[in-house]
């Protein structure tokens, strides 16, 4: 142990850095010095990317050199992932056998089968992962782990220095590209996520990758010459390609068709844009050089301005560009349209998705690790599977790759064999073929009970769907969805025509309209009144529409004038309070009284409602019911607030139990309040679609479940094999549980 003090030395800590020629050889001699004083046959240091939440390994001694920066892992895989997670050392004597043990082939560690891995910590910060390892015989002990402890404590200062100036001289884009082609490619044959839209799709990747598009373009070197003819036909081809696309949204999608290729179209066709082009042309430039070269001032204009709006044009550009030159110069790869192949992208947007859809995509990989709320309902409406896998590797499978996506599992596979993508084949038309022979026209217990199904309406795409599977009205209508992919607020007669088209599909059925409910995760992007640290607790939902009363009473008139004749419903999101609900039903009385001063007809007596998903509404259920004419619980929201946690967190998602016994008691109460007082109550978040959930909801009195039209199938034939009595005899269980595990046993929940 001397002489392993002597490593811990500030001295000679000092004296070896300043003989390093660089951070790199630095880290590289402390891999050297600490195989020579531990005896050990490798030491590797990991250091930790907190952007990416990745592991890196930076240095080693013993294995593959080329392995250096090519061998990364997420914050958990692997016995050294799982070692900086779980914050404490880790150290096995049979490596290969571990199941959280990963290999990286190519690497030469096969042969090391004892293992030590201490995480190198500043306070609780992550900085990275020191890594031993040594053959068969030579097992680490007890007095190797607090000796490693040591030196992973005396570095930690001096190499979160080092990981900083490394990462900042690390080009991201580069770094992934070449882990990526280079390493743990087997690795990458099946990825394991999270659905956000279920469904299977099968096709070739289209990889969009919105930092590397245009500014690839940038360091390209276009050899041959294209001329103004040419560039007068590509300008061309561009714009019939554009006008198509608008063509198609307004024929797919007709309540959020809002010109979303309005601004392509718009520079397309401004002189000084193209003109300039053909100027520059006509002097002898190139025409890819010259369309890059004109793009770029106007992205650097609008980047420069000091209006949101303006500077969201830069996407608008760059895709324009893109269009342009891949007309022009006939490379069709990676810049065609998404038709037909699964993109894999690390973000996208609401209109990306109308893109999409448009175009017929057949599935989205998403390598973020998170996805909004809205996203995925947004893809769930446009009936799009989708994948979060948190690998950013992803990004790096080569143009055309097949990939298969079990978007009901959450998993993808990259290059699948033939055997594996029939199966999945077959077991999608087994379900097609399920769904069609359940979806009855009405829905009964077992024991004969009726429960109503609704559907949840997002676009008008989504009745289509409805209609198939017999819906018996619209729960949940999400009037926000055209407001969260158009460029500025519908108006009044906007928002009727849409409604009115939901009302004439409805005929006899009730339709609940949801007033608007942005905030939090649901941004729109014409509207920056204020920067909240919170959003999510913030100016949202009932409250922007109470201090936006412009918006508010064009929203409440289209709906009571599309709403003649019909069992119409209004619901207010997220009220709060008894005095909140009055607030908002009194300003649908003034507009009906300002219609009727008009003269205009409209619906005069809608019931008026609120969507329960405060836990304050708990506590005052029975109030709320003598003023409101029906309840709908949103489980989603109510379960994330009651528990403090922020549902799109990944590292906080573990703590989101709808089966909490609080949120069940909480549920039980709402549904007692309103049927004590004689109002209807239904729920339209994800409990009402999840199987284990539903005994309990039909057994503390709900009759009416909303969900996703794709869901009713499943949700129907659930309810029919449940017998009333013994679901009351398990909700009443449940009801005394103490504990999440106790609920969570009874209702079946693994």
């Amino acid at each position: 142990m001397d002489r392993f003090r002597l490593l811990c030395n500030i001295g000679e800590l000092n004296h070896l850095f300043r003989e390093s020629a660089s951070i790199e050889n630095f880290l590289q001699r402390i891999t050297v010095l600490v195989t020579e004083h531990m005896k050990s046959d490798v030491c590797s240091i990991y250091l930790y990317d907190e952007d990416s939440g990745y592991l890196v390994m930076r240095a080693t001694e013993g294995l593959n050199p080329d392995a250096i920066d090519h061998v990364r892992m997420k914050l958990g895989d692997g016995l050294t992932g799982k070692s900086l997670k779980e914050l404490k050392p880790i150290c096995v004597s049979r490596a290969s056998k571990d199941p959280d043990f990963k290999v990286f082939i190519g690497c030469g560690e096969e042969q090391f089968e004892n293992f030590l891995a201490i995480p190198i910590l500043r306070g609780i910060e992550r900085i990275g992962v020191l890594v031993l390892q040594r053959k068969k015989r030579r097992r680490f002990i007890e007095s190797d782990v607090m000796a490693c402890k040591a030196v992973a404590s005396q570095l930690a200062n001096i190499v979160e220095n080092a990981r900083f100036l490394m990462t900042i001289h690390t080009p991201q884009s580069d770094h992934t590209q070449q882990v990526s082609e280079s390493w743990g490619k087997a690795d990458l044959d099946f990825v394991r996520g999270k659905a956000a839209s279920e469904g299977f799709a099968y096709s070739q990747s289209y990889i969009l990758d919105k930092e590397k598009t245009f500014a690839s373009l940038l360091n390209r070197k276009f050899e041959r010459l294209h001329n103004i003819e040419e560039f007068d036909e590509a300008v061309t081809t561009t714009g019939e390609q554009l006008q198509d696309l608008q063509d198609q949204v307004e024929e797919k999608l007709s309540d959020a068709a809002s010109l979303i290729f309005a601004s392509h179209l718009m520079i397309l066709k401004d002189k000084e844009f193209v003109g300039v082009m053909r100027s520059m042309i006509e002097n002898g430039c190139n025409g890819p050089d010259a369309i890059i070269r004109v793009s770029k001032q106007y992205i650097d204009t609008f980047s420069a301005s000091s209006n949101h709006y303006i500077r969201e044009k830069v996407q608008d550009v760059e895709d324009l560009a893109v269009r342009l030159i891949s007309n022009l110069a006939g490379e069709r790869e990676g810049l065609e349209g998404y038709g037909g192949h699964i993109v894999i992208a690390r973000e996208i947007f609401p209109s990306d998705l109308l893109r999409m859809s448009s175009e017929n995509v057949k599935g989205i990989v998403l390598v973020s690790g998170g996805v909004t709320s809205h996203l995925s309902i947004l893809a769930r409406s446009l009936q799009i599977p989708m994948v979060i896998a948190n690998r950013l590797e992803l990004t790096g499978v080569a143009y055309g790759t097949n990939i298969l996506v079990d978007a009901d599992s959450g998993n993808v596979y990259v290059d699948p064999a033939e055997d594996v993508v029939e199966s999945f084949r077959q077991r999608h038309l087994a379900r097609e073929k399920v769904a069609d022979e359940v979806a009855a026209v009405e829905t009964n217990t077992k024991d004969g009970t009726h429960v109503n199904l609704l559907a949840n309406i997002n676009l008008l795409n989504d009745l289509k769907l409805a209609a198939r599977f017999h819906s018996q009205g619209v729960g949940l209508y999400r009037t926000e969805f055209p407001f969260i992919i158009r460029s500025d607020f519908p108006s009044e007669e906007e928002q009727y025509v849409t409604y009115r088209k939901l009302i004439e599909a409805m005929v006899d059925k009730p339709v609940t309209f949801r007033t608007l409910d942005i905030g939090g995760d649901k941004v729109l992007s014409y509207y920056h009144d204020a920067h909240e640290q919170n959003p999510t607790m913030g100016m949202r939902s009932i409250r922007f529409s109470l201090e936006n009363k412009d918006v508010f009473r064009k929203q409440l008139r289209a709906i009571l004038r599309a709403g003649i004749g019909a069992d119409l419903r209004i619901m207010f999101p997220m009220i709060s309070s008894v005095d909140e609900f009055i607030d908002a039903r009194e300003v649908v009385r003034q507009c009906s009284e300002t219609l009727a001063s008009e003269g205009i007809e409209h619906n005069d007596s809608p019931l008026i409602g609120i969507m329960a998903e405060l836990p304050s509404v708990a506590e005052i259920a029975d109030d709320l019911a003598r003023e409101a004419d029906f309840f709908s619980i949103g489980t989603n929201d109510f379960v994330q607030f009651a528990l403090g946690v922020d549902r799109t967190n990944e590292n906080v998602e573990s703590y989101y139990v709808p089966h909490n016994p609080a949120i069940l008691r909480a549920f039980a109460r709402i549904v007692s309040g309103a049927v004590e007082n004689h109002i209807p109550v239904s729920v339209c978040g994800d409990m009402a679609h999840k199987e284990k959930y539903i005994p309990f909801l039909l057994g503390i009195g709900v009759d009416t479940l909303s969900v996703d039209p794709a869901f009713t199938p499943r949700v129907q034939r659930c309810i029919g094999e449940l017998d009333m009595d013994k679901v009351r005899e398990m909700t009443v269980k449940v009801l005394k549980s103490s504990t999440i595990k106790e609920a969570a046993k009874i209702l079946g929940i693994g």
